[in-house]
């Protein structure tokens, strides 16, 4: 196989944002807002267990103070919003979490909409996924600002660029769309109903694949010298066990590509340190509402 194609290093980008987070929250400190986050997982502990995990080791590498709760599946939902609510107007709490799977009585999107917008590090409560189609990127969903961080890092310039974009979902593919829309990208957006997705990937400059499908694109589907950002996180079984890959073939399409990132690490450590990064963006709005509504206003 041919070493033509750049690997784009996840872990190299996120470690650079995790570096302006520890200065931004040193200088929240001394401003005496600390940011502090708060997990929230409900049911079978294990299933978000090692996301809980790396939130928190990563969020206390950079001096964010980090609090995991976790609920029984069968806590009611008036009890459980109650708790957000509570959450939501706690001025000692910049962040809040919630983790997934969220119980069938329990809808993710109801929860999310429950969490106040400056709160919603995340980036998916609907005012925040809002403001991207209206080019006004505060805290947008953490892997579609992610993914589009690991594009601006090859220094390819974007107006004008072609770009595919296989998978719409509402805080991946939908949001990808619209951020490189307002960077002047020309997008198409693929889906399940797309009769041929390989006449549009084979056009682009660069393409995004976030559909949860092994193997999905192959090299044969790319345009030679294209970017491609692999979102997919799967889990196979090999012969010599489980492996996690991407929904590309790696392989073939390193052959075609002129950057790839590798799964794992490419996408999922950028996205860790953008939900770090938006946790800093989370205090410091907190901090100008506060002073904006409750600051003393001197008399004339």
């Amino acid at each position: 196989m041919p070493n033509s194609y750049k690997l784009l290093n996840g872990k190299k980008i996120a470690a650079d944002i995790r570096a302006e987070v520890a200065a931004d929250v040193e200088a929240l400190k001394k401003e005496g807002w600390p940011v502090k986050l708060v997990s929230i997982s409900m049911g079978d502990a294990d299933a978000s267990a090692l996301y809980v995990r790396n939130q928190q080791r990563a969020a206390e590498k950079t001096g964010i103070a980090f609090e995991a709760r976790h609920y029984p599946a069968d806590i009611g939902r008036d009890e459980l919003l109650g708790i957000i609510q509570g959450l939501n107007t706690d001025p000692r709490v910049t962040g809040i979490i919630i983790q997934r799977p969220t119980p069938a009585h329990l809808t993710e999107r109801r929860l999310q909409r429950t969490v106040h917008p400056l709160k919603d590090v995340e980036g998916m409560h609907p005012s925040n996924i809002g403001d991207i189609v209206y080019s006004d990127l505060k805290m947008g969903p953490c892997t579609a600002v992610a993914a589009v961080e690991l594009l601006k890092s090859t220094g390819i310039t974007l107006e004008g660029l072609e770009v595919t974009v296989i998978g719409h979902s509402a805080i991946v593919g939908k949001p990808i769309a619209f951020l490189l829309m307002a960077l002047g990208a020309t997008v198409t957006v693929c889906h399940h109903e797309t009769r041929n997705i390989a006449m549009h990937s084979r056009s682009a400059d660069a393409v995004f694949v976030a559909v949860g499908k092994p193997g999905l694109v192959t090299g044969k589907m790319l345009k030679p010298g294209a970017v491609l950002i692999d979102i997919g996180i799967n889990q196979i079984e090999t012969s010599d066990g489980p492996k996690v890959v991407g929904d590309a073939d790696f392989e073939s399409c390193a052959d075609v590509a002129g950057w790839i990132t590798p799964v794992p690490g490419g996408v999922g450590p950028v996205t860790v340190a953008t939900l770090l990064r938006n946790s800093v963006t989370a205090a410091r709005l907190q901090s100008e509402h506060y002073a904006s509504e409750f600051a003393t206003r001197k008399s004339v």
